[in-house]
């Protein structure tokens, strides 16, 4: 938001949807860090947000976002599935 533009909710997600699509296989990113690195530094909520409303057909690979402790989304179970067939390490609790 330079120069105190304003940008549509849309114009927002697609920033989100455009920095998750960046995230490569096997690795993840805290909302915070795709928030950020999209132009939105206190927009955490904001991509949580947009991963939960991203549309199917677009295939953006929100299973790679989680939260700023590395939590998965609580319930998911593919977000877990599909992580582990990237590759994905996790932590034993």
């Amino acid at each position: 938001m330079k120069g105190g533009a304003f940008v549509t909710r849309s114009e927002m997600y697609q920033r989100l949807y455009d920095m998750a699509a960046c995230i490569p296989k096997g690795r993840v990113a805290t909302y915070g860090q795709l928030a950020f690195l999209a132009g939105f530094p206190r927009g955490g909520r904001m991509a949580g947000q947009a991963m939960a409303h991203a549309p199917e057909g677009r295939k953006i690979p929100c299973h790679r976002v989680v939260n700023s402790r590395g939590c998965l989304a609580p319930g998911c179970d593919e977000q877990r599935t599909r992580l582990a067939e990237e590759g994905g390490a996790f932590l034993t609790d």
